[in-house]
């Protein structure tokens, strides 16, 4: 049963620097005729399910003005509510406002999402942000009126970044006293500015030792619950949980990705095509080796890992039996608990490396 939904608005108002999932410069026209194509998708796909988690991200939705918000909430009306338990929305710092902020609140939204990236204005402006240090804190306590479900992300490993410029980032990050942080390392993305400019990632050694520092600043007030991602307690973000639990969900809008009946999908990247309402879906057909595959590849980015129990349930396997597992147990890469089996955390900085081994 699918309780999960993602919409995906790829509109902003600048394009980041570093960031290759949005590309389209905001323009009232295309935003207007997109809502209209998203609203014919969802219409013909979804098949009544009572949703659990909605997530409505970017690009950012909060670039859209407030009548296209308006509209945007009205497409979702369709969606059978009546289950919702957690409704993110993902907001860029300079749309915050709180005309918005009452919009939101008022159709149900209950967690916020925003990409703060970093409190150095330094690095802000390498990232192309065009907000400040201080207009970051203002915002964050304006959206703390009205929600206590906040997510902020952080990107380290930027260029030339210190461990005490990113001490620093980590200090004010813990004094806004949010939710939940996601901290990232940047990625140099193909078609990025940055990658454009020839700029190299730091060197692995600093940072594992940037991971580590956010490791042991944030691990005193947050559950280090996802290999990426912090949260106080009950404030795991729900609809994430899905796709780390190999469960099924909608992807709707330009570029987005679902996995519904055995089938992952990704919609067009062409705009022309979306706004035309032709899909030109790339699938992939999930077989039981796949679905398999995925389970440890997801289950095993959260810290607790895989419940050996729902394993079993799910493909009449036992997943002690599979020799990549036996073999990494007997290294010490991977703790056999009484219900559970997870990654030892001397290893999660280089899951990655134990994530190919396994498949």
């Amino acid at each position: 049963m699918i309780k999960s939904v993602y919409i995906h608005i790829p509109f902003c108002k600048k394009i980041c620097s570093y960031c290759d999932f949005c590309k389209v410069i905001y323009n009232q026209k295309w935003v207007d005729d997109y809502l209209k194509s998203l609203e014919y998708e969802i219409k013909n796909n979804y098949k009544n399910e009572k949703i659990e988690t909605i997530y409505i991200g970017g690009g950012t939705p909060s670039s859209l003005n407030i009548d296209q918000l308006i509209r945007l909430f009205d497409v979702i009306k369709i969606f059978s509510k009546d289950n919702l338990l957690e409704f993110t929305i993902e907001c860029n710092i300079e749309d915050i406002n709180e005309d918005k902020l009452r919009l939101f609140k008022e159709n149900g939204v209950n967690r916020i999402s925003i990409g703060i990236e970093s409190f150095s204005n330094k690095y802000l402006k390498y990232l192309n942000r065009s907000y400040t240090n201080e207009i970051i804190e203002k915002k964050i306590n304006l959206v703390k009126e009205y929600f206590d479900n906040i997510n902020v992300d952080l990107i380290y490993a930027l260029k030339d970044e210190t461990l005490d410029e990113l001490q620093s980032d980590i200090d004010k990050i813990k004094k806004l006293d949010v939710s939940h942080i996601s901290c990232y390392s940047l990625i140099i993305e193909d078609n990025t500015r940055l990658k454009i400019n020839n700029t190299k990632p730091i060197n692995d050694e600093l940072d594992y030792e940037m991971y580590k520092l956010i490791l042991d600043n944030l691990s005193d007030q947050y559950i280090h619950y996802e290999i990426s991602n912090y949260a106080k307690k009950g404030y795991e973000s729900k609809h994430n949980l899905t796709y780390w639990h190999n469960e099924e969900y909608y992807g709707f809008g330009l570029g987005a990705s679902g996995y519904i009946n055995n089938e992952r999908y990704t919609n067009t990247k062409n705009l022309t095509k979306y706004l035309n309402n032709e899909y030109d879906r790339q699938i992939e057909i999930i077989s039981k080796e796949d679905k398999i595959k995925y389970e440890l590849i997801l289950g095993f980015r959260l810290l607790d890992g895989i419940d050996k129990k729902s394993f079993y349930n799910k493909y009449r396997i036992d997943i002690l039996d599979i020799k990549e597992i036996k073999k990494l147990i007997e290294e010490g890469k991977i703790i056999n608990d009484k219900d559970k089996i997870y990654i030892n955390k001397k290893y999660l900085y280089v899951l990655n490396d134990i994530l190919v081994y396994l498949i």
